[in-house]
């Protein structure tokens, strides 16, 4: 038995849902950190971000506006947002921040789109809510990537505007984190449109949970779409796909709104049945049927690695402002309760935290204006800046005790307190995110040969044994190479920091401590591989833990990338 034949035994069926998502993205620093060097030249080669002269121009100008007209206690009290509001918004383009300017939109860089939901998320999380989903994944981002220019045209013009408010509805009753379950359905046929018979799809579905849905007046839909009739070819399961619906269109139904905790956000239902609808509401036509979760899982960055992450640091900074001038203010035993060393503990790991957030979200923007889409990295800010957010905001309850539990105008970490465990569950549930998704897709992704060996297993190529067994031996050896440097790191360690460290001397003993941290996780992810194989995908806790090391390497990238002027 051939070692190829050996090795399909024991590994695990890979669903195509699966498959895309693995592939999707880009590999960027978290591939030499996986790979036991981490890449300090090319971190520090990383353009700043900043602002532009029209992006800080907005933010000083409608940003602080629109925050002028919030009162988000009286908004919390409130079953909606004050029509003023929402027309201010349209009008002055918050919802075009990422639409390129050619549409009538801002084009804003990712860093910009960050601060300005950051901004926004420290007075009012559902004001800031409202301006994040047109501007991460949904129509607006999704058109522009795979939409027709006829149907870019039609659409980007309305939503830079705010003539149309988009939703995108995935998540069913039946199926949240897990996608590919999804029971809604779409069946080709054929039907009349605008006084003609074409071939469409008559849609039937049912979803919940989605923002902005009550007050839409476009309808992202993901579906499977099945030909049973082959009109459109032999197959006749075609996957997942993505289509673009009016509210006006007949049979669309948009409304059931939730409430999630009180934050006066639009979330809500929508439901179709038997809906026909032509082939130009498909996003991309007909030749995009069957690649909505493939365009869905590319278009992941902006949600996972902008928006919510912003929300985790925006709550952190309020908590630590707030509860650093509560210290000096509250006494308790004739002192300020800033003077206690319980207090002190306590402020020093807020703020410690809040650092670590704030440098996790420069970092990760700065790739995202690179033009990447690093799948790993926004997976690994999505969770741990919105946990770390959670964190901090919890420490501040703490500290503030009494006064942070009386709602009103002046409790300023009730809003956070609430909000956080909503964006959490956005993009994918944080348990998810952290024991199938960093370190799953990471080592797939980031390990030189796997991803080229599980692709030698399932094929059907006559000369896969031959260079399976190549592979084998280069991952040998790799082992070999990796697990010397974890064992021995000093020369290894202090050889890359003289060489990566040049001019930058204040830094070379953090620079070895990441090495090393780094030279041990790589062995240790490739041994886990070794004995586990395909069961590794079970072993979710380890999963987790080694995600968790990848992460906080991520975290250190950020810090040092934060401190390269002062080194």
């Amino acid at each position: 038995m051939s070692i190829r034949t050996s090795l399909k035994k024991v590994l695990p069926p890979i669903s195509i849902t699966e498959q895309e998502a693995l592939e999707a993205g880009d590999v960027w620093l978290e591939a030499s950190i996986y790979r036991g060097k981490p890449d300090m030249h090319a971190l520090r080669t990383i353009p700043t971000a900043k602002l532009s002269a029209q992006e800080q121009a907005f933010l000083d100008g409608p940003v602080h506006q629109v925050l002028s007209m919030v009162d988000d206690f009286a908004l919390q009290s409130a079953k909606h947002i004050p029509q003023e509001i929402l027309d201010f918004l349209s009008i002055n383009k918050f919802f075009a921040l990422i639409i390129p300017k050619k549409f009538g939109g801002l084009e804003f860089s990712p860093y910009a789109n960050s601060t300005i939901v950051a901004t926004l998320a420290a007075k009012s999380g559902a004001l800031a809510v409202t301006v994040m989903v047109p501007n991460s994944l949904g129509p607006g981002e999704l058109l522009m990537h795979y939409g027709t220019p006829a149907q870019q045209n039609h659409y980007l013009p309305r939503l830079a505007v705010g003539q149309d408010i988009p939703c995108f509805a995935l998540t069913s009753p039946e199926a949240g984190s897990d996608a590919g379950a999804i029971p809604d359905a779409g069946i080709v046929t054929k039907g009349m449109w605008e006084g003609k018979e074409v071939i469409g799809l008559r849609v039937t579905w049912d979803k919940r949970y989605i923002t902005l849905a009550p007050i839409a007046t476009v309808l992202g839909l993901a579906f499977k779409v099945f030909d049973v009739d082959g009109l459109l070819g032999s197959q006749v399961e075609l996957g997942i796909t993505c289509a673009l619906i009016p509210k006006s269109h007949p049979g669309v139904e948009l409304g059931n709104r939730h409430d999630p905790m009180g934050v006066t956000f639009y979330n809500g239902t929508t439901r179709g049945q038997d809906v026909f609808i032509p082939m130009d509401f498909v996003i991309g036509g007909q030749d995009n049927i069957g690649r909505g979760w493939q365009m869905l899982v590319a278009c992941l960055g902006a949600g996972r690695g902008i928006s919510l992450p912003a929300m985790g640091v925006a709550s952190a900074q309020t908590s630590f402002k707030s509860t650093a001038e509560y210290s000096f203010v509250r006494e308790q035993f004739g002192v300020p309760i800033g003077r206690f060393e319980g207090i002190q503990e306590e402020m020093a790991d807020i703020a410690g935290k809040t650092f670590v957030l704030e440098a996790m979200r420069v970092l990760t923007t700065e790739g995202l204006n690179l033009g990447l889409k690093p799948g790993v990295v926004t997976a690994i800010a999505k969770y741990h800046m919105t946990e770390l957010g959670r964190e901090v905001v919890n420490s501040a309850m703490d500290i503030q005790a009494g006064k942070a539990i009386q709602r009103g105008p002046q409790n300023t970490l009730a809003g956070g307190y609430v909000a956080l465990p909503i964006a959490i569950t956005v993009e994918g549930a944080n348990i998810l995110t952290r024991s199938l998704m960093i370190f799953g897709q990471g080592t797939m992704r980031c390990h030189p040969h796997l991803k080229e060996m599980v692709d030698l297993i399932h094929s059907t190529e006559q000369d896969a044994d031959a260079t399976i067994q190549q592979g084998t031996r280069q991952n040998r050896l790799l082992l070999v190479s990796k697990t010397r440097s974890a064992v021995c790191p000093r020369a290894t360690c202090s050889f890359h920091s003289r060489r990566s460290s040049q001019p930058y001397r204040k830094c070379v003993k953090y620079e070895k401590r990441m090495n090393a941290l780094s030279a041990k996780l790589a062995p240790m992810a490739d041994l886990s591989l070794l004995v586990l194989a395909g069961d590794l995908k079970k072993a979710e806790m380890l999963s987790a833990r080694l995600g968790d090391v990848m992460s906080y390497m991520y975290a250190c990238h950020g810090c040092r990338a934060v401190l390269r002027a002062a080194c």
